[in-house]
């Protein structure tokens, strides 16, 4: 099972609006037979890739999968019957399905008379296929947001200068954040500051070989996207979200415009509305890049479910903070998080956490890993949200 999750973790950024899935087929004496992951919406299904690779050799041997076998027929067949059809013996799943349109497929496989078992290695699983669970939980895209910053919490000197805070190791971590998320937001802040490209890098990959991400530029007066700049280059897409009263008819023509109602403090946007607009799309995975207005308006909307901060060893004293107004009043509102991993990039500390309370899209989805198939979990309705004491 860990090396089915091995192989779902190649489809992250390809996959959308799917899951990542990987998969391992045991012949009757147990070796292994076939390997497979989802490699493309659309595309065969891990169960499919897996099972062409061990041919015969699957009948009366055990499928390994990270999500439950699926039971529709989409743009692909249900590979709950593939498994019927090819002769195996025994299924094990780590996660339940939990989309209502493709769950069952663990009671397909039993009224066959195949041996199921669910939940192995669920944590871990789920952990890789976060993005697309809390999805589905949500009914919005996951957002990741990512920061850089200076040890006393600076993003950029009192000037506004900010290249490079960060390491060059940091930043080839970002870029391979990118690629893994189907959109990369920024506000106009930063699109003014900073002019940024937004597309994805990654070394060792020719550009071809990289997934690129929907650019969104969040610019609700439709002043900060000018002809010219970087984010319209054609690298990738770009979209260009704008208030409903906004006057942005230099825009047309430039790259595609959404409409958003305005936030109801009558500043910014709608961060809910702009979730769902992105959901549309089939945006499955966000990475929140821009400036402290965003990341704490993201924040008050119960909209961020986990947190990835490049920490530098440098001491600015002066500067903007990382994050701006999140509605936070009194220590007792502070979001509280769990840190999930550290790592040394360079001279940079990279630190990954996520809610600490159990409410989060992230215990959500691993909550989600043991429910039995075709139960229907719960969700409540933000990742963050203040603390009652």
């Amino acid at each position: 099972m860990r090396r089915a999750i091995e192989l779902a973790a190649r489809g992250l950024g390809r996959t959308s609006p799917n899951p990542v899935v990987g998969c391992v087929v045991l012949d009757s004496a147990g070796r292994t037979a076939g390997e497979g992951w989802h490699q493309r919406a659309g595309g065969p299904h891990a169960e499919i890739h897996a099972l062409r690779a061990a041919g015969e050799r699957a009948r009366g041997g055990t499928a390994l999968v990270t999500l439950e076998p699926c039971n529709h027929t989409g743009r692909t067949g249900p590979c709950a019957q593939a498994l019927i059809d090819a002769g195996v013996a025994r299924v094990v799943y780590a996660v339940a399905d939990p989309n209502p349109t493709a769950t069952g497929g663990a009671l397909t496989l039993a009224r066959a008379g195949i041996d199921v078992e669910g939940g192995l290695l669920a944590d871990e699983a789920a952990a890789g296929n976060e993005a697309w669970l809390t999805s589905v939980l949500r009914g919005r895209p996951f957002v990741l947001w990512k920061y850089a910053a200076t040890l006393d919490g600076r993003i950029a000197a009192a000037d506004g200068t900010s290249r490079w805070i960060s390491s060059p190791e940091s930043r080839a971590d970002v870029h391979r954040l990118r690629a893994a998320a189907d959109a990369v937001i920024v506000g106009s802040g930063t699109a003014r500051a900073d002019d940024p490209q937004l597309g994805a890098r990654v070394a060792g990959l020719a550009d071809d070989e990289v997934s690129q991400p929907l650019r969104v530029v969040v610019d609700s007066g439709a002043t900060a996207v000018k002809a010219g700049a970087r984010v319209l280059d054609g690298t990738a897409p770009t979209l260009i979200a704008v208030a409903e009263d906004a006057d942005a008819a230099h825009l047309e023509g430039l790259a595609p415009l959404v409409r958003l109602p305005r936030a109801s403090q009558g500043r910014g946007l709608s961060i809910p509305a702009l979730l769902q607009a992105l959901f549309a799309r089939d945006v499955r995975s966000v990475l929140l890049e821009g400036g402290p207005t965003l990341a704490g308006a993201f924040l008050a909307a119960g909209a961020v479910d986990k947190v990835v901060g490049y920490l530098a060893p440098v001491l600015l004293g002066a500067g903007p903070a990382a994050v701006g107004d999140a509605g936070i009043t009194t220590l007792a509102q502070a979001l509280r998080l769990d840190v999930t991993d550290t790592a040394r990039l360079g001279p940079d500390l990279r630190i990954t956490a996520t809610p600490a309370h159990p409410s989060s899209a992230t215990a959500l989805a691993a909550g989600l890993a043991r429910t039995p198939s075709g139960a229907t979990p719960g969700a409540p309705a933000s990742a963050f949200r203040p603390e009652e004491n």
